[in-house]
Order: C-alpha cells, then structure tokens, then sequence
C-alpha cells in the first residue's frame, strides 16, 4: 500500500499535468475502441503493452480471462459480472471489437492443469470450473506444441474457448452476423513481453510483429467497409 499511495501523490504532483485535458474530456463520457478481457494477474497490464491511453479500452479482469458462457435465454450460466460489462460493452458503449488475451505462466491454467487450488478456495474452486472445457480439449491434443508447458497450451486453448463462450450470447452473435463486431484471441508472453495473435488459418498464435500488426490492421479495415 505504501508503494500504492506513493504512486497516487506523484501521479498528482507530476503525471496529472500532462493529462489533465485528456481527463477532462473523459469526464464527459467514454468512448472506447475495445472491449478487453485479461487476466487478474499483475504482470498482464494491457496499457503498457499495448500503449493505450484512459478511455481506449474498456477493460474486463479476472482469473484466468474468463467468460461464463449463456444458457438458450442469453443470461450467463453462474457468475454474471463478465456478461454485464459485455452488455454495457456492446449496447452502451458499441465497440466494435472484442479482445480476450490470456498469458504465458497462468496461475489459474496451473491449477486446471493440476487439479489444485490454495486450501480454503471456495469460489475459486468453482470459477475453475469454467476451465473444463479448455481442458478436455487439451487433452485431446489440441494445439499441442513442443516445449511449450502444458498450463501454456492450455491458456491458449482457453482464449479460444472464451470466443466460443462469447458466441453463446444473443447480442454477440447478432452484431457479428451484421458485421458490427469481431473478435480477436490474444496470448501475451510475459517473458518476451510480446502479444501473440490467433490466425485461424494457420492453426496457431503467431507474434505480432510489424508484418502481423498490419495485416490485422488491414484486415479490420477491409471487414468494416
């Protein structure tokens, strides 16, 4: 907490000036490009890797990046706080893309993999649960890379799950169907600092780099004309 304050009072003393019209004009409201899924973990800042400023991404964070998927009436099947802040994503704020990033060394993928959670996890034992699916498709061989750990096959393969998961909602699949909606699947390497991106066509994540960062930029482009 220390640190926590510290940062507070040298954000006010020195970063605020910087910021302040920037902040003012977020006052009135927000208008993000993004509506972005991640993981609790500490070490997965989406503003740092992805350069973004306050008022850019509209930012869901929990353990292991996960979304409940919906039962046929389009209500969330357990825990609803995903599904709330991907309504007010979609019907209020109308972002037009989805990102839902997962990362190397997972604590949540680990405890999957492993079937063991801290003694005492009540509800993380039950969170987890959302998993099972990420993992009976990892042990069907999905993915299956050498030398890559399995919880980081696993995470992977749970990013894509979550885009299936956000298919289950009514509202998703309709803005898809008109074209007012894609989804993207992100893995961020903590190691290397890089973002990989799921490219179907390929099979597999592949590094975004400045050939990569393009070809999704034109892609985007290309879908929204």
């Amino acid at each position: 907490m220390k640190k926590l304050v510290q940062g507070l009072l040298e954000f006010q003393r020195t970063g605020f000036p910087a910021w302040k019209e920037t902040f003012a004009r977020l006052a009135a409201g927000q208008h993000p490009d993004c509506f972005f899924v991640s993981c609790s973990d500490s070490r997965v800042v989406p503003n740092i890797f992805a350069s973004t400023h306050p008022g850019e991404l509209f930012v869901a964070r929990n353990v292991g990046n996960m979304v409940p998927p919906a039962d046929a009436s389009g209500m969330a099947c357990g825990d609803t706080s995903e599904a709330s802040a991907l309504e007010y994503a979609l019907l209020a704020l109308e972002v037009p893309d989805i990102v839902v990033c997962g990362h190397s060394g997972c604590g949540a993928m680990n405890a999957i993999c492993d079937a063991r959670v801290p003694e005492g996890s009540l509800n993380l034992s039950r969170w987890l649960e959302l998993g099972a699916p990420s993992l009976a498709r990892l042990r069907a061989g999905e993915l299956a890379q050498d030398g890559l750990p399995a919880a980081d096959q696993l995470s992977q393969i749970n990013v894509l799950q979550q885009l299936e998961n956000l298919r289950t909602y009514p509202v998703v699949r309709q803005r898809l169907a008109e074209g007012r909606l894609q989804l993207h699947a992100w893995w961020f390497d903590i190691f290397a600092a890089r973002v990989h991106n799921w490219r179907a066509e390929l099979g597999r994540f592949v590094p975004i780099d400045e050939t990569e960062g393009e070809r999704i930029i034109s892609d985007i482009r290309g879908r929204r004309l």
